[in-house]
Formats: C-alpha cells, sequence, structure tokens
C-alpha cells in the first residue's frame, strides 16, 4: 500500500502545478483574444489611434512568443499541443484580418519594424498578469523571433568604379564641410527640443504653410538652367518645365540646398529634382530609388539634363558606368553597394518615395541616413533632396529620419541651422508662440508641398505620363526570347517569300513592299490562331509580367494622392493585381465585363462613396466607356491598348465634367519588349487622329493599323541588324 501511496501522492502535488500553467497558458490566450476583438471594434470605430497599434504590435509579439513557448513545453501531450497552437492560430489570423483592413498596421509585422517601448511595457504587463515573471529590461523583440537573420549579402566593388577612381587618383573631398563652426551658446541649449518640433506640425491650424518661401518667375525660360525648357521625349510627347517646377529650380540656384519635396503624384519631382541638381552643380548625384521607378530616372535624366550621363545599378552592378554624373540604386539593393558608394565623391543625393526611410532602425534607412552623413562629412554644403507624396505614413514621428537625412537633426536634437533659426524666435517651447514659430522654421529648411489644385493653372488638365520598368527574373528573359522568335519567324517568312518570288526583281537592301506582305500575313495567322505564339499573346505576357509592378505602383499612388483607377486588358492581369493590392492591404474595387449590372454598380458606388476603397481596378474593354469616376485624377495603364481612341475613353472616365483637378494617366511601360514600340505607334496614331478632327487629310488610326506596324517595325530591325553583321 504504501508503494502505491507514494506515486499518488506525487500526482497530487503535481495537479496544482499542471493547472496552473494550464490556466497560465488559458489566461495568456484570453487576453490575446480579448486584445483582438478591441483592435477590431477600434477599426469598425474609425481612426486607428496610437494606442490601437501599441495593443495591435503587443498581442503580435505575445502571439509569437506564446507560439514558442507552446511548442517548447515537453510536458504537455501532443493532442494538447496541437489543441492551442490551434487556438493560437486563430487568434493569429483574426489578427492578420485586422492587418489588412489597415495598413498602417501592416507596417508594424515588418521584420524590421520597430517595437515600441509602450508595446513592450504592454507585453510584460499582460505576461505579469498571467503569472508569467519577465526581467525589467527584457528585450520582448528579441525574444520572440524565432527565424534567424538572414546572412548580409556580400559587399561589391564594380570593376568600373574601380577604373574610375583609378582614372581619378587626384580627386580631393572638400573637406571644409567636415569643420562646423564652434556651437554658440543659445537659450535653447537645455531644451527637449525634437517632441516639441514634432508637435508643432501635429499643431497646425487651417491656414498653417506647408510650402517654403521659393523665388518668383515669370516662365519656364526664366529658370536659370543650362538646358532648354522645352524638350520631346522619346514617346513624342513634349515635355516643358512648368512654372511650380520652375521656382524649386530657382531656389536651388539661388543656393538653398535641402528640400523636403512633398508635391502630389503628377507635379513632376522627378525633373524638378535632376534640374535642381543640374543648377547646383551637384555631381556626381546619386539618387535612391524603389524598383519600379529606378528605369524611369535614367529616362527623365536623359530627357532633362542629356548632357550628363545616367547610369543604374542592377544587382552587384556589372553593367553600371562608374564614370556617370548621376548614378540611380534602388533600395533593394543598396546594401552591397553601400561601402563604394560612401566613398565615391557625391556631392548631391536624392532619395525618392523617401517615406520608404520611415523606421529608422531598418537596413534601408540606416544605409541611407549613413551614405549622406558620409557625404555631408567631405562635400561643402551638398545638394539633399527627400522626395515623396507622403511625407507621414503612420504618425508624425515619420519626419525623423527624413529630417535627419536632409541634415536638419543629428537623431537627438536640432544641427546648427535648425538650431539658429529657433534660437532667432526669442522663444522656447513654454511660449504660447514657440510652436507656430518653429513650424515656420522647420518648414524654411526646405519644405516644399503643393497640390494638383493649387497649381492646376501650371499643368494640363488631361496628360499621358510613361513609367517604364524593367521585367527581371524569368518571366522578363522569357519575353525577350519570345520576342527573338517572333522576329526570326518574321525574318523565315520574308527569306522564302524573297527565294520564291517569281517576278525575278531585285532589290537592293530591305524590299519594304515585301516587309509589309510578310506583316499582313503574320497579322493574317495570329488573327486565327488558337495558341499564344504571335503578337498578341506577346503581349498578353507581358501585361501579365508587369501586373505586380503596375499595382505596387498604383498602391503607391493611392496613399499618396488618393483614390486610382487602374486599368488593364486581361482577367489574369486583373487578378493578379487584386492579389498584391490584398497583400498590401489596399482595399479595391473590380469593375469587370462578365458582372450583373446590380453588382458592377455596387462596385463602382463602393469606389465613389468609399473613402476606404482606394482602388477601382477595371476592365480596360468592360469598363473604358459608361462609366463617371471622376473622383479619381490618377489613372493607371498596367497594359497598352491597340488604339489611342481606347486610351482616351479610358482616361475620360475621370477626366469628365465634375473633375476638379488635372487627370494624369500613367503608362507602365515594359522597356526594351515590343511594348515601347507599340506605346510609340500609339502616340503617333493619336497625332494623326488629332489632325484628321482639325480638317487634315490624315485617316486616323486602327487597331490593325498599330498591329501592322509594329511588325513592321519589328521585322525591318531584324533584317537591318542581319545585313550589318553580313
Amino acid at each position: 500500500m504504501a508503494r502505491r501511496g507514494k506515486p499518488q501522492t506525487r500526482a497530487r502535488r503535481g495537479a496544482p502545478q499542471n493547472r496552473r500553467a494550464r490556466e497560465r497558458t488559458d489566461d495568456v490566450m484570453s487576453v490575446l483574444a480579448r486584445s483582438v476583438r478591441e483592435v477590431e471594434t477600434a477599426l469598425r470605430n474609425g481612426r486607428v489611434t496610437p494606442a490601437t497599434r501599441t495593443k495591435f504590435q503587443a498581442v503580435a509579439l505575445l502571439l509569437r512568443q506564446e507560439r514558442a513557448r507552446v511548442r517548447a513545453d515537453d510536458t504537455a501531450g501532443d493532442r494538447q499541443r496541437t489543441e492551442k497552437l490551434k487556438r493560437l492560430d486563430g487568434i493569429a489570423k483574426a489578427l492578420a484580418m485586422s492587418a489588412v483592413r489597415e495598413p498602417t498596421l501592416l507596417a508594424l509585422l515588418e521584420e524590421d519594424a520597430v517595437v515600441s517601448d509602450e508595446a513592450r511595457s504592454l507585453t510584460r504587463t499582460v505576461l505579469r498578469k498571467a503569472g508569467i515573471e519577465t526581467a525589467p529590461e527584457e528585450d520582448v523583440q528579441a525574444s520572440v523571433v524565432e527565424v534567424p537573420a538572414a546572412p548580409a549579402r556580400p559587399r561589391v566593388v564594380p570593376q568600373s568604379v574601380v577604373s574610375r577612381q583609378m582614372a581619378n587618383p587626384f580627386l580631393a573631398p572638400d573637406f571644409s564641410a567636415a569643420r562646423p563652426a564652434a556651437p554658440r551658446p543659445t537659450p535653447l541649449a537645455g531644451w527637449e527640443l525634437l517632441g516639441p518640433l514634432l508637435r508643432s506640425f501635429e499643431r497646425a491650424g487651417a491656414g498653417a504653410p506647408a510650402c517654403m518661401a521659393l523665388p518668383t518667375v515669370d516662365s519656364a525660360s526664366s529658370v536659370p538652367a543650362p538646358t532648354p525648357s522645352t524638350r520631346r521625349a522619346p514617346g513624342g510627347n513634349d515635355r516643358e518645365l512648368m512654372p511650380h517646377q520652375a521656382r524649386v529650380v530657382a531656389a536651388a540656384a539661388d543656393g538653398h540646398r535641402t528640400f523636403l519635396l512633398a508635391d502630389e503624384p503628377g507635379l513632376g519631382k522627378t525633373a524638378q529634382a535632376l534640374l535642381a541638381a543640374e543648377a547646383a552643380n551637384a555631381y556626381p548625384l546619386l539618387v535612391v530609388v524603389p524598383n519600379v521607378v529606378k528605369t524611369n530616372w535614367v529616362r527623365e535624366a536623359g530627357i532633362w539634363t542629356p548632357r550628363r550621363a545616367a547610369t543604374a545599378i542592377h544587382g552587384n552592378g556589372e553593367s553600371v558606368d562608374g564614370f556617370a554624373d548621376i548614378v540611380v540604386v534602388n533600395y533593394e539593393v543598396l546594401d552591397r553597394h553601400v561601402d563604394w558608394i560612401g566613398d565615391f565623391g557625391f556631392r548631391g543625393m536624392v532619395v525618392d518615395e523617401a517615406h520608404f526611410i520611415k523606421n529608422k532602425s531598418s537596413q534601408r534607412s540606416q544605409h541611407v541616413l549613413e551614405i549622406s552623413d558620409r557625404i555631408r562629412s567631405f562635400t561643402a554644403r551638398p545638394l539633399l533632396m527627400a522626395l515623396t507624396g507622403t511625407p507621414l505614413i503612420n504618425d508624425i514621428e515619420d519626419f525623423l529620419a527624413i529630417w535627419q537625412f536632409l541634415g536638419w537633426i543629428d537623431g537627438t536634437k536640432p544641427r546648427a541651422e535648425l538650431m539658429d533659426a529657433l534660437a532667432a524666435t526669442g522663444l522656447t517651447p513654454a511660449d504660447p508662440g514657440f510652436y507656430r514659430a518653429a513650424r515656420q522654421a522647420v518648414v524654411d529648411r526646405g519644405i516644399v508641398r503643393r497640390r494638383k489644385v493649387d497649381v492646376a493653372a501650371d499643368i494640363p488638365a488631361r496628360r499621358i505620363a510613361d513609367l517604364p520598368v524593367e521585367l527581371d527574373g524569368a518571366a522578363g528573359r522569357s519575353i525577350r526570347a519570345a520576342e527573338r522568335d517572333l522576329a526570326r519567324r518574321l525574318v523565315a517568312r520574308y527569306e522564302d517569300a524573297l527565294a520564291t518570288r517569281r517576278s525575278g526583281a531585285i532589290v537592293e537592301g530591305i524590299d519594304h513592299d515585301l516587309v509589309h506582305r510578310v506583316a499582313r500575313w503574320e497579322q493574317k495567322d495570329a488573327a486565327e490562331a488558337t495558341s499564344g505564339d504571335n503578337v498578341f499573346g506577346m503581349m498578353r505576357r507581358i501585361g501579365q509580367a508587369k501586373a505586380a509592378l503596375a499595382a505596387d505602383y498604383a498602391a503607391q499612388l493611392a496613399r499618396s494622392a488618393g483614390k486610382v483607377v487602374f486599368f488593364a486588358k486581361h482577367v489574369d492581369v486583373m487578378d493578379a493585381a487584386e492579389e498584391t493590392f490584398t497583400k498590401q492591404g489596399v482595399r479595391f474595387s473590380s469593375i469587370r465585363g462578365d458582372q450583373t449590372s446590380a453588382v458592377r454598380q455596387r462596385n463602382i458606388d463602393a469606389f465613389v462613396n468609399d473613402p476606404d476603397v482606394s482602388v477601382a481596378v477595371c476592365s480596360l474593354t468592360a469598363a473604358g466607356v459608361g462609366l463617371n469616376l471622376q473622383v479619381a485624377s490618377n489613372i493607371v495603364l498596367a497594359e497598352l491598348s491597340w488604339t489611342a481612341a481606347e486610351q482616351t475613353q479610358a482616361i475620360d472616365r475621370s477626366h469628365r465634367i465634375g473633375q476638379t483637378e488635372p487627370v494624369t494617366a500613367w503608362r507602365i511601360i515594359a522597356a526594351q519588349t515590343i511594348d515601347a514600340r507599340i506605346a510609340e505607334l500609339i502616340d503617333g496614331k493619336a497625332g494623326l487622329a488629332a489632325q484628321a478632327l482639325d480638317g487634315s487629310d490624315e485617316e486616323v488610326g486602327s487597331s490593325a493599323d498599330v498591329q501592322h506596324a509594329a511588325l513592321v517595325a519589328l521585322l525591318t530591325e531584324a533584317l537591318t541588324e542581319d545585313l550589318s553583321a553580313a
């Protein structure tokens, strides 16, 4: 009996302990579930507050920690462990669905998201309530991350950069910038100022200036830049520097060197930055951009500053031109190039979509800030420009990283110029007028913010802006290979027809009549074919490859400028775009040809009336007519139409009576493919159409004309290359 009683005694002693452990787990899960419900309620009721974000982040951290604890618990059976994990998964799913409805919460789930002190404190409070003791200064973020950090990619130095350094061994940095004068005593020396500076923007009342004083210019021709104000773009569009753009360039020419250029999309921030660099002679110039606009920056540099060579860094930089004046790099590859970039001797730096660096603990933000510090250390008064239509994403603290990049603050306090401006007010944070004066002092450092409606007289009521993108990876290689195959097939048909021609006529060079006949044969075969091995199938594949890039750009526009209309020709392109919007937490309405009239109208009403629905994803053929979408002034054309008329009809969904702002149509073009050639042909046909409407004898082009002209151009180019090689 004694032997039997002993294990029973141990079992009785263990039972309360197991029960306490089980209760502790249940308490944590109950708190998690309740907190998720509170977040959901806050989202339903309106604006997400800082307290909501704190609670959301704390719940995410606790979920990870509790999942790791349950998996590591050897005392629990497999069934019990599975049930707990299943319950945690349910809570995590509810949390994720909340995040999808609010983009600012998604950012808190990123790997490089900063864990706020408030979230850490709330996490420890919840754990203590559940009976789990934590160290007072325990780093919750470090304790819950299960996946080890990915190894850093190797730093590289492109060979062309080495060649440039060897060719210019006597280039020395200007170290006058590295010897700042001793700080002057100021009444503000003992004050904490970053918090009051941020609050000065939160407290800004109606009518508070959002733009620094800029020079007045009568016309673009008065801009002191060495380039003409009007250029013809490769697509046939006239480019003219507009008055609001000219004022920023004039400010740079007058000696201003730091700008937070926060104009709305469509107001030409790229041109302003390039011409400001020209006016300031800020070369070599570094431009850090998102990948989707990297190619466009090189293209725009060729338009606005054609005397300055521009190059883009791809991958490890094998193709970069180390002798270029303008070097464009995307955030994704900056980490492997940061060493040589920091020592290159840049005298100017532009950061496009500068809200990408809002999180100062992220790798890309640290690299950008490091490079700007190094540029300031050896260049007297470099040109530094932060470009963004969305300077604030989550809250007012997003300003800090941008201000630090521009050199207005050093991370803990204002730098000398801003401190002098604050001291000149004669006020301290204890004085009633300090906040208004402090805000103006920051704005005067270089904040420029204009809306479309503010400069409507400067810009056309409707315009098309091409955005070329590089198709990387397997999809891009496959499309380029298919284009080469099509060209080879056309050449083979041409050569066969030439060899079997009965007339016996000999034509020197290329027989252009035969080229046109071959193009018509290919058109006929393509129209009758069921497979995609033709020009139509190729254009569809290009649309599929562009879908995610186009959707990503549309999401950026939606966050910075409000509602966006997204047009595509093919259903699978629309599907891919909608998947991208869903992943990014962007709400959208879908308007397609296979919808009933009731569903279609309900989706249109949601886009027009619901402020949270940011994008209308529309079929180019089904939604290109009969819709009133003037609530949006930005349109993204993810796929090209075959006719200028169809393109115009799509743009006119927003550019119509009731529209109060100029409309910009962003055409996503796959660079170095037939897509770019077709864009030029559409523009040419649009010109002919305009002439015809004005009484010209020219014929208006049709879709067949564009298809035929594209095939003719492709075959002619291939034959020209063959003749040159011979």
